[in-house]
Formats: C-alpha cells, sequence, structure tokens
C-alpha cells in the first residue's frame, strides 16, 4: 500500500484536519522503483570491478543493465493514459459512505496499478479497491460543509514493472449535509397567519378539537348541535372547534464565531447547524412554512416556503457558513425585511458568545416578532482550583452569563438550552403549555 493511501487511512481526526493541495504528478513515463534498484545493483558491481580489478564482478552488472535496456521505448509500454471519475453520492448526511469510481483508460500493456490518495479535510478514506482498469475508492463522510472530496494519483506501470506513467484524477466536491437534531415537537406563537395547518389555534374554525359551545346563530349546521346542553338549557347549542393554522416560522442561525468547548472540544457552530437543521424538518413535516438567516461574516437568507424537499434548500443556504467565518462585518443589526413575515415565529440558534447577536435579537424583540433563543452553551472556562483569583473569575463569568440569559427573558424572549447530546424536545417541552408570545400576540 502507498505511503499517501496509508496516510489517508490514518483516522477520523486526520481527515478532519485541513489537507494541503499535492503537488502536481510528474508528466512522462519515467523509470520505476524497481528500475533504479536494478540500476544501483549495476553501478555498485562497475565499482567493486574497478576497484578490485576484477572483470569478472562485472558480469553481475550484466542482468540489470539487460533488464534497464528492454525498458526503453517501445510498444508494450503505456505512452497515453487518461481518468474518468464518477462520485456517487455528491450529496449526503454525515456518517454515509461515498464511492469514487476512477475508470482508466490507457494503450499499450499495464502490469499493475499503483494508487496515491490525497483525502479531502471533510471525509476519510476507508477502503481501496482495484479491478484491472477500474479504481474504486470509499469515503466516509465525518463533518457538514462542502468540501473537495480529494485527488488521486495513479501509477500505472509497464508489464516488467520496469517504468511508471501516472494520471491524476480529480474527485470533485461533495455536499455533505448535517445529521439533524433528533426532535418532533413544535411549539407555536399564539397569533398564526389565517392558513389552513395542524396547528391547533385559539381562534375558533373549522378544527377538530372540542373547546365549548355556543348559542345557535343563523346558518350553523345542523349536524354541530350539541344535544346535551341543548336540552339542559333549552336553547340550541352548537359544538365549537379549535381552528387549525399553520405557522410562518424563521431559524435565525448565529455565525459570528465557533467556539469549542474546552471540556468536550465540542464546536458551537456544529451544534449549533444541527439544531437548526432539526427545527426546520419537523416544522416541515408538520406543513408549516420554514425559513433561515445565517447572520455571520455574509447575510445569508432564505424567504420561507414548504415542502418535503426544502429541507435541502435550508441546509444548502447554511453550508456555506463555515467559510464566512473569515469575513468581518461590523454593523450588522437587522434581518431583512423579505426575509421575516410578519409575526413568524423565530428560532435564534446561538452560542451568545458575540455581542452583534445581541442586536439582532434586540431588533426581532422590537418588531414584535415571537422569538425563541435555543443556546448552545459554549462550557466554562478552564481555572486552576488552587488560584482563588481565578475561582472568583469563574463565578463573575457565569454571574454575567445568567444576567444575559435574564436581560432575554425580559424583553420576551424564553431561553432554552441544548448541549449538542440528547433530544432538543427536552429543551422545547415547556414552550408547549403557553405557547410563544411576541409583542403582537
Amino acid at each position: 500500500m502507498p505511503a499517501e493511501v496509508s496516510r489517508a487511512l490514518g483516522g477520523p481526526q486526520a481527515a478532519l484536519e485541513p489537507a494541503e493541495p499535492p503537488t502536481q504528478p510528474t508528466t512522462g513515463t519515467r523509470l520505476a522503483e524497481r528500475a533504479l534498484r536494478l540500476g544501483t545493483v549495476a553501478a555498485v558491481a562497475a565499482a567493486v570491478a574497478l576497484a578490485t580489478g576484477h572483470a569478472w564482478v562485472l558480469s553481475l552488472a550484466a542482468a540489470p543493465v539487460v533488464l534497464i535496456a528492454l525498458a526503453a521505448p517501445g510498444s508494450t509500454r503505456p505512452t497515453r493514459a487518461a481518468a474518468r471519475v464518477t462520485v456517487t453520492p455528491q450529496r449526503c448526511f454525515e456518517g454515509e459512505p461515498i464511492t469514487a469510481r476512477i475508470d482508466l483508460a490507457f494503450d499499450g500493456v499495464v502490469g499493475w496499478i499503483d494508487p496515491g490518495v490525497f483525502a479531502g479535510p471533510g471525509v476519510e478514506l476507508t477502503d481501496v479497491r482495484t479491478e484491472g482498469p477500474v479504481l474504486t475508492l470509499t469515503f466516509a463522510a465525518r463533518r457538514w460543509g462542502r468540501w473537495s472530496l480529494g485527488a488521486t494519483d495513479v501509477d500505472l506501470h509497464d508489464a516488467g514493472g520496469l517504468t511508471r506513467r501516472t494520471v491524476r484524477a480529480d474527485l470533485g466536491e461533495v455536499e455533505i449535509f448535517p445529521l439533524p437534531s433528533d426532535t418532533e415537537l413544535t411549539p407555536v406563537p399564539t397569533r398564526m397567519p389565517n392558513r389552513l395547518g395542524e396547528h391547533t389555534a385559539r381562534q375558533s374554525g373549522e378544527g377538530v378539537e372540542f373547546v365549548g359551545v355556543r348559542p345557535f346563530a343563523w346558518g350553523d349546521r345542523q349536524r354541530r348541535i350539541h344535544w346535551p346542553s341543548t336540552t339542559r338549557r333549552g336553547a340550541i347549542q352548537i359544538n365549537q372547534y379549535a381552528a387549525e393554522r399553520a405557522a410562518d416560522t424563521v431559524v435565525l442561525l448565529d455565525a459570528f464565531g465557533d467556539v469549542r468547548d474546552p471540556a468536550t472540544g465540542r464546536s458551537t457552530l456544529d451544534d449549533s447547524v444541527r439544531a437548526a437543521a432539526g427545527i426546520a424538518r419537523s416544522y416541515l413535516r408538520s406543513h408549516d412554512r420554514v425559513g433561515v438567516v445565517s447572520a455571520g461574516g455574509k447575510l445569508r437568507w432564505l424567504h420561507p416556503g414548504s415542502g418535503g424537499t426544502y429541507l435541502y434548500r435550508i441546509v444548502e443556504t447554511i453550508l456555506e457558513v463555515r467559510r464566512d467565518l473569515g469575513f468581518h462585518v461590523p454593523q450588522l443589526d437587522r434581518v431583512p425585511p423579505p426575509a421575516l413575515p410578519n409575526g413568524a415565529l423565530v428560532y435564534a440558534v446561538t452560542p451568545l458568545a458575540d455581542e452583534r447577536i445581541l442586536d439582532v435579537l434586540r431588533d426581532l424583540a422590537e418588531r414584535g416578532n415571537p422569538v425563541v433563543v435555543v443556546e448552545i452553551p459554549t462550557g466554562e472556562p478552564k481555572v486552576d482550583p488552587a488560584d482563588q483569583s481565578a475561582g472568583l473569575a469563574l463565578r463573575l463569568w457565569r454571574l454575567d452569563r445568567q444576567a444575559l440569559r435574564f436581560s432575554l427573558v425580559e424583553r420576551g424572549m424564553p431561553v432554552v438550552a441544548w448541549d449538542g447530546s440528547g433530544q432538543l424536545d427536552l429543551a422545547l417541552a415547556p414552550l408547549l403549555r403557553t405557547g410563544v408570545r411576541g409583542r403582537a400576540g
């Protein structure tokens, strides 16, 4: 197995580190390692013959010289080569396998194929198989994002193994989607748009959930008469049902930075993206309209839409946030009005580690939109237990975080915490009791 393949199979940690692009391979035909070893034997035999004066030692160099002479240009050595790459699938979720098939085309006779694989930073090479002129590479998707799959340098050795020719196959890019968080609950605002859906509203309407009775009005259907109450009161009473409405939901993703927990090494950006994808998926399953806004180095947003395939459009919108971390926008404190329908429920997924996201949340509260803050904990700073001043500083840091959460709750924005493990439903469950209120609610 070549050294390049061995490094690519080193493990998942090596796969997550940024990889330097491989240097361009040498073009044309050149001697292989076997020819170089034979040449070394011939040169050593000639040097020994000259040093000792024994002519018979030169016979040891005859065989290597003859074999190297056979490596001269001829009709059996490959002189032209090309590679065609097929990658399936080009879009997948984290943990799923990716297969790259390389079909080689060449002239002459090839003794064997020696691949050197340079895997990209977001994938891990797990298997390499060679069947004639077909090379099959299997990768495992390790980290969400839009990544280069890497490149493969294939050495084509002639039948004698004395010369080789290298052809490079660029494997292209793949899109790795984050695994959505495990959530099914869909808290709704107290006021929802007048659009038919699956959520029970507080207003009466054409639903299936019984909420009470009322006196008969002209035009009511006879089948809605509530006979027990009609008999007791001596007047016709009509069943009253709650309306069923659909919600507009916008997921606000904080991409101003990426903070790693000192204790576990978890990335707040990774957990934020997975939480955003899980929230979007749960509301899309309820036939609601869902949009996304990523506030970071570059503002990206997608107008709310619905449908089973809309989740992929939402995820594609936030795949670029990892590349936006190097940019800096000093004044970004508003969400564009087209991205935020009136009265839409906003989920702000943030570690609350940047002052600019607080300005965005303050603007949302002033607009009157119901806002839920999903906090991704950054972990506590590491301090020396024996250092009294460090312990005091840690206590002040905790009090500052509590004050920050209290200020958000005072503005009408409930704060729930999710550390990236377990179900997000456990954090969202308290919101089902009363609904989410905004200034207009």
